[in-house]
């Protein structure tokens, strides 16, 4: 199994641990502390969450991750990444307790193959994708709009790999309906996953992406200039959750979905630009 990729430069999750500090037992005493405290790192254990997410959620999710182990002293583990690279590693054996995807058909596929719990899955948010270039560009997106990509000083065009990346998929479909896709197709660069694609802009190896919206929320992409592609040319980016059968932590993922269902968690998904779905019962996920 090949383990994703965590480009820790652009996101640096919190997490709760214990720190051990204390004179050296006798033997018998540690024996019988041990003994006592077994149940606990049990409940510890039980709590530690494998969450592989979709990049776009990367920093909604630090955010959310913040603010989750705060309240509920849990420890979450989160790995970012291609929703397609995810579902081939999962399908695999990957040890993953819940997957974020950025489109539903991945969670809906491991349902299907008896790798995830139907009752499970939910849309948690719609993905929405942007025009982006630095701010030191001279040219003006949301002036110009898909225009800008014809200029000659856009010599390279950062998306992610349309492959395994639903951002990418979208991407390539909005410049098809949009009638540019054949005009700049040779300058597109591809990226691992949307988060990649953002650094190709970021560190000028592309003059101009069509990224995550929620990616430029960054702190070092918020000063860029952005034009929203409108909707209705690309599918719509119906994101989803579901809970893998393999998961120890059954109990653990369902607290922490019913805490993705909250108005605190639904107002930060829409900070970061998601658009929400509306509010639905919760479904219990039996553990």
């Amino acid at each position: 199994m090949i383990s994703p990729r965590v480009h820790a430069t652009m996101l640096n999750l919190p997490t709760i641990r214990r720190r051990r500090d204390g004179a050296l037992l006798r033997p018998i005493s540690a024996i019988l502390l041990a003994l006592l405290f077994l149940p606990c790192a049990r409940n510890l254990h039980a709590q530690s969450l494998r969450i592989a997410a979709a990049s776009d959620l990367q920093f909604a999710f630090s955010d959310l991750a913040s603010q989750y182990e705060k309240q509920s002293g849990a420890k979450l583990s989160i790995t970012d990444g291609s929703s397609g690279n995810f579902f081939a590693q999962i399908q695999n054996g990957a040890p993953f307790d819940l997957f974020f995807s950025a489109d539903i058909s991945y969670p809906q596929k491991l349902i299907e193959a008896g790798l995830a719990e139907p009752d499970s899955r939910y849309t948690y948010a719609f993905g929405r994708i942007v025009l982006w270039l630095p701010s030191d560009s001279p040219l003006n997106p949301a002036q110009a709009q898909w225009n800008t990509l014809l200029d000659p000083r856009i010599q390279k065009i950062a998306i992610a790999n349309p492959e395994h990346a639903p951002y990418g998929r979208a991407a390539v479909a909005a410049l098809q309906k949009a009638g540019f896709y054949e005009q700049v197709k040779s300058k597109l660069v591809y990226g691992e996953n949307i988060s990649q694609a953002a650094q190709f802009v970021q560190s000028g190896s592309a003059q101009a992406g069509i990224l995550a919206l929620s990616l430029t929320f960054a702190p070092a992409m918020k000063s860029g200039k952005t034009w929203e592609i409108p909707r209705d040319l690309y599918p719509p980016l119906e994101q989803a959750v579901v809970l893998l059968k393999s998961s120890p932590n059954k109990s653990a993922a369902g607290a922490f979905l019913a805490f993705l269902r909250t108005e605190q968690a639904r107002a930060t998904l829409a900070r970061y630009g998601f658009t929400l779905p509306a509010v639905a019962p919760s479904r219990e996920t039996q553990p």
